[in-house]
């Protein structure tokens, strides 16, 4: 990428969290985590970036924090299994030691932001020892996922650039759910494949 193309180009969301919250090389960590053969899911990228970014807000204020204390924060704001009134108080606890928690959660990254930072703008890619028919489905999820992103971004700043659109500092977001009739159970489609389906018992069928 050429000088005048990565200055005109939009920083994403990734470059400026990594720049507001002082987190230095993180990018190159993303990169060199992701493209290990044996290394993390872009789920877990997105955690331990998001784990980064609280401790860092916490640092800034100089909050007390124990061994432990981030994971555990984070675990609270942001678990499947924490209750409304956990995450709360979380989020009580953290706004006492002067941290605008509204603007922190805003600022926390999805797994789908790290894969368009990786590909569109660090240009890697993940190889795998054992690349199988369901790595390729994420891969080509994921592709359509940035590509839509891309468009509707350029089309946004377009508009707004000609004054057809009012539009502040924005990030679009693709999120694709499937929902379940037999379990009731809805999740996004990148995480239903990771976890390997949804909570059906196929157990008993299967016996």
């Amino acid at each position: 990428m050429s000088a005048d193309q990565g200055s005109s180009r939009r920083q994403s969301k990734i470059e400026r969290v990594i720049k507001q919250y002082g987190l230095g090389d993180f990018g190159e960590t993303l990169a060199r985590r992701w493209t290990d053969p044996e290394g993390d899911s872009l789920r877990d990228l997105a955690d331990q970036m998001n784990q980064e970014v609280l401790a860092s807000a916490l640092h800034d204020v100089d909050a007390d924090v124990l061994e432990g204390e981030v994971e555990n924060m984070y675990a609270l704001l942001t678990g499947d299994n924490t209750t409304e009134g956990m995450r709360v108080q979380a989020k009580n606890t953290i706004q006492s030691e002067g941290v605008d928690v509204d603007q922190l959660l805003s600022d926390f990254v999805s797994h789908q932001a790290v894969y368009t930072y990786l590909t569109d703008i660090r240009g890697v890619t993940k190889e795998s020892k054992s690349t199988n028919r369901l790595d390729n489905v994420i891969q080509s999820i994921q592709k359509l996922r940035g590509r839509l992103i891309a468009v509707t971004e350029r089309s946004l700043a377009s508009l707004r650039s000609t004054n057809k659109l009012r539009l502040g500092d924005f990030d679009v977001l693709v999120d694709t759910q499937v929902y379940c009739r037999d379990c009731g159970t809805q999740y996004e489609v990148v995480q239903l494949l990771e976890r390997g389906g949804c909570d059906c018992d196929t157990t008993s069928g299967s016996e």
